[in-house]
């Protein structure tokens, strides 16, 4: 402890970003995407070159290894260690210079791949190598690693596209590499770094004759050090950085070589009966000279067709039940040309006993859906349930490709050996499968069993002339076989290479060389004692999960959840940048409280109230997380411990029961919507309850009434017209438009309206969401138990209960649930549909008509609730709002509005939750015409819109009754 104050007051004299030295932003810090666990000493997020060489002073200073990091998604423990993690990603990101004419860049290397994608777009330009974690890896961990990507057959790796790279030396001397030739030495630096790049040099010529010997000669070999990238006749000293993962020096700019972007893609999705049908025709494909052969196997077809998010797409492009395909890619700019190409593949497959097993996919937002399930192949397979997972140490082991089938069915005969089985995904084109055992790393019986795999297919990878490290670098999982494979010649020059850069072993120690048992169990994230010790007793039930660590444990640190555009996940981060506010962070903290490896009272203190606080609960984490954590479900347990421990706050308890004093507030409601024309009251609310006085709060009106008697179950027919209208308390307290306008549309099209009165005769039926945002779970339970009482019985007799406002009819089919486990609230959920999915799905069947008038080209922007993206509801809500004749529909690509709620109104969180609108919907709608509509569902969303621009959405409903025919 003295001594992180010591190093903390050092550091904090130096830097102008930030060091910090808490337990829990080290454990956030403590773990890439590999199984292993290394609690650092503190974390540094620089601003400038300066703040690094700072950094290495006072490492050296006070004898602490320093840990370069990126976007902390590699998956073999090359970013985790013991020492200071500096995170580059945050700050030390910009792009310092940029030749559009020549194709060439400069960055700092915390700026991710796809951000500097989007730089150089508008020029023609691309980066080419373009691993699957592009949305979030940065260009100086790729550099680290000497990543590859899917199109590595046309473009190389990264070391193929570095032209010169600045970094800094252990103690913060700076210098430069580059390519050696003509005039040009290759180093900038001083007398010092010279002798260290002529031994460099004068090492590589020494084992020239190993090199040759030893080496893979295949394309995917990022082991050990690049000293065969010094024995060409113009060596690039660049080179041999790249892929040394930060074991030699601190890199502060990257240059990179960039590519045109091809004007055209097309991809043939290649269908196999057997998996080693499609290894022994893939180099029949690589023939055709594709861009890109990518193998998805049948683990990544049956787990993908259970993720809504990658269900449709699948079915898009599979025909009947392959065992595999084979994503082929042909790039160019003839267009003829490709068409072709997708010809002679169809004829390829013919030839080889396949034909008719291409699907052609030529349209780009198509190739672009099924790229995303390729990318997102580990982390589909990583969703199984359980503590048995898809294991990365012989991760991306390359062979010839006239090796690949043999090969791939021996480390299969090694899988089924120890008794297990293997998922296998991604480079076919280069020999380069991803493949990964299923592994329990909680036990020790299944730890032995990844020694003895480890061992045995190094022996193949020998046998067959390949690289036992193909793409993703040594890190930890593969360090100890450098020498089984390099050979002692080889492995002592690394030693050398090591020391000659960093004789004191400060940077990435035990990485390359010198490096510990890759199956050391005290480096491990689940290491021999591990065990779940809180919370005692859970407020959900999260049996479905295997309970509720294994659900917080799903989590697997491949860091979808940093990407900073498309989709909506995670929009707190996208506003904050801070690992802290995304669902990784989150995740990993938890895991950490109820492992009591924080403290013993971690899981409900003031740090983890903190970690959680930003989590807007949109829910995008529940769909766009590939593994499936569900950090807004996670938060309701969350909020329900803490608030038991320190209490519930008056604001909390205020805005947790509005259901159960609506109806008497809207009978004062003048009086209290004076707070919204009272700058003195707004400012007393803020002092009193923590509302922002910068906010208007909804205005309270007559409450909706539904229209008829209550209903008799005996009076639905259950031919599909019968439907229960779920009046939410927002929309029923503040907005009753909304629903009158529902009830007219549903009358017009032919339903049969069910009012249905709370059996105990109280107040109308409710979700209980209000509940669940803080915590309060016993609450929302009593409340889920009327509302079933109400509904189920119209459910179970075949009406569908509809619903208007996303977050609360999208309760009835998720944490009703976990409240309340019942075969009452799984045909609720069954039954309970927003009114554009009745409508989405009746309309097209001739089940119910609308006759509706042209609205004469007038625009709709449509902004879709967190929750409907969530549960898959958009392309309902745009499938109806289309129906409208005339309507143009453009729906705004945005996260959440970032009102979520209560969110938006607290003074403490106002400023994010503005900064989440501007992220892209308030820029978007300002560039809306006069007389165009702004359409969002969502209560939180019309409000914020209002608040934002000055302007009014609304909800369809009311779009679909203005377009009524009388």
């Amino acid at each position: 402890m003295a001594r992180s104050k010591d190093l903390s007051r050092a550091l904090s004299r130096v830097l102008q970003g930030e060091a910090r030295f808490d337990a829990f932003t080290r454990g956030r810090y403590a773990t890439d995407a590999s199984i292993y666990q290394i609690m650092p000493a503190g974390v540094v997020l620089p601003r400038s070159a300066e703040d690094i060489t700072a950094t290495l002073q006072v490492a050296a200073e006070y004898g602490v290894p320093v840990i370069m990091r990126g976007g902390g998604t590699s998956q073999n423990g090359q970013p985790i260690g013991s020492g200071l993690v500096i995170d580059c990603s945050r700050h030390f990101n910009r792009v310092l210079d940029y030749d559009a004419q020549a194709g060439i860049v400069t960055v700092e290397p915390g700026r991710v791949l796809e951000r500097l994608n989007t730089h150089v777009k508008g020029d023609g330009w691309f980066f080419p190598v373009e691993p699957s974690t592009a949305t979030r890896c940065t260009i100086g961990g790729m550099a680290g690693n000497n990543s590859c990507g899917a199109r590595s057959l046309r473009y190389g790796t990264m070391r193929d596209n570095v032209l010169a790279m600045r970094a800094l030396l252990h103690d913060g001397e700076t210098f430069a590499f580059s390519l050696i030739g003509n005039d040009a030495t290759g180093v900038a630096g001083s007398s010092r770094v010279e002798h260290i790049a002529a031994r460099m040099l004068q090492l590589a010529h020494d084992n020239r004759d190993e090199i040759e010997a030893r080496y893979p000669k295949v394309q995917r070999r990022v082991g050990g050090y690049n000293l065969d990238a010094l024995v060409t006749d113009r060596p690039n000293l660049a080179h041999l950085l790249v892929g040394s993962e930060g074991t030699l020096a601190a890199t502060t700019s990257v240059t990179l070589k960039l590519s045109r972007l091809p004007k055209h893609r097309l991809m043939g999705v290649c269908h196999f009966p057997s998996f080693r049908a499609a290894m022994e025709t893939t180099q029949h494909i690589v023939a055709l000279d594709p861009v890109a052969v990518e193998l998805v196997d049948n683990n990544v077809l049956v787990l993908g067709a259970d993720i809504p998010l990658f269900r449709t797409t699948l079915a898009d492009i599979t025909r009947g039940k392959p065992n595999c395909l084979l994503l082929t890619e042909f790039a160019g700019d003839d267009l003829d040309a490709l068409k072709r190409d997708l010809k002679r593949l169809d004829a390829c497959m013919a030839d080889h006993g396949y034909p008719d097993a291409v699907v052609e996919v030529v349209e780009p937002s198509r190739q672009k859906s099924v790229w995303e399930v390729r990318e997102a192949c580990l982390n589909i397979m990583m969703s199984m349930k359980g503590d048995a997972k898809p294991i990365s140490f012989i991760e991306d082991c390359a062979v010839p490709l006239e090796h690949l089938a043999d090969y791939t069915d021996a480390v299969t005969e090694v899988f089924s050996k120890h008794g297990t089985r293997g998922t296998w995904y991604a480079h076919a084109s280069v020999g380069c499968l991803h493949v990964r055992p299923i592994l329990n790393m909680k036990e020790g019986s299944d730890v032995r069993r990844m020694r003895a795999i480890a061992e045995e297919t190094s022996e193949l990878v020998r046998r067959y002339k390949g690289s036992y490290s193909g793409e993703h670098g040594d890190g930890i999982s593969r360090s100890e076989f450098v020498e089984p494979l390099f050979g002692g010649t080889l492995t002592r020059a690394f030693e050398a290479v090591k020391d000659g850069f960093d004789p004191e072993n400060r940077l990435n120690p035990g990485k390359i060389v010198r490096a510990p048992k890759f199956d050391d169990r005290s480096l491990f994230r689940f290491k021999p004692d591990y065990a779940v010790t809180a919370p005692a007793e859970t407020a959900l039930d999260w049996s479905d999960w295997g309970g509720f660590g294994a659900a917080v444990e799903m989590c697997n640190n491949n860091g979808t959840c940093r990407k900073l555009a498309g989709g909506a996940m995670c929009p707190s981060y996208r506003v904050t940048k801070e690992e802290q506010h995304l669902t990784r962070g989150r995740a990993n903290s938890l895991r950490l409280a109820i492992s009591g490896q924080l403290g013993p009272e971690a899981f409900t203190s003031p740090d983890m109230k903190r970690t959680m606080d930003l989590c807007v609960s949109c829910k995008a984490c529940r769909r766009e997380c590939p593994t499936g954590v569900d950090m807004a479900k996670l938060k309701v347990e969350f909020l329900h411990h803490y608030h038991a421990r320190h209490g519930l706050p008056l604001r909390e308890r205020l805005i947790a029961e509005l259901p159960q004093y609506a109806k008497l507030a809207s009978t004062v409601a003048p009086l209290l919507n004076l707070r919204n024309k009272m700058p003195l009251l707004a400012q007393l609310a803020e002092r009193v309850l923590g509302l922002s006085a910068r906010r208007s709060l909804p205005e309270w009106r007559r409450p909706w009434s539904e229209t008829g008697a209550p209903a008799s179950v005996s009076e639905v027919l259950g031919d599909g017209l019968d439907v229960v209208l779920f009046g939410d308390t927002f929309n029923r307290a503040f907005e009753r438009e909304n629903l009158e306008a529902a009830e007219r549309v549903l009358r017009a099209a032919g339903y049969r309206l069910h009012r249905v009165a709370s059996p105990d005769g109280g107040r109308p039926p409710c979700c209980g969401r209000t509940w669940l945002a803080s915590g309060q779970t016993d609450q929302a339970r009593r409340e889920a138990r009327r509302t079933l009482d109400a509904l189920a019985p119209f459910a179970e007799a075949g009406a569908r209960i509809v619903g208007l406002e996303p977050s609360c009819l999208l309760t009835f089919r998720d944490e009703f649930q976990s409240l309340v486990p019942s075969q009452a609230a799984k045909t609720l959920a069954r039954q309970a549909v927003l009114l554009e999915e009745l409508l989405a799905v009746d309309l097209p069947l001739g089940r119910v008509k609308l006759r509706l008038k042209d609205h004469g080209g007038q625009v709709a922007h449509l902004h879709g609730h967190c929750h409907q993206k969530s549960f898959g509801a958009m392309p309902a809500v745009e499938t109806v709002l289309r129906s409208v004749p005339g309507l143009d529909v453009r729906v705004i690509e945005s996260s959440c509005c970032g009102m979520a709620g209560a969110f938006g109104y607290r003074a403490d969180t106002l400023d994010v939750s503005l900064a989440m609108a501007e992220l892209s919907l308030l820029p978007a709608l300002r560039k809306a015409g006069p007389t165009d509509l702004l359409v969002a569902d969502g209560t939180s969303c019309r409000h914020q819109i209002h608040d934002g621009i000055g302007r009014d959405a609304v909800h369809v409903a009311r779009i679909l009754d203005d377009a009524l025919m009388p």
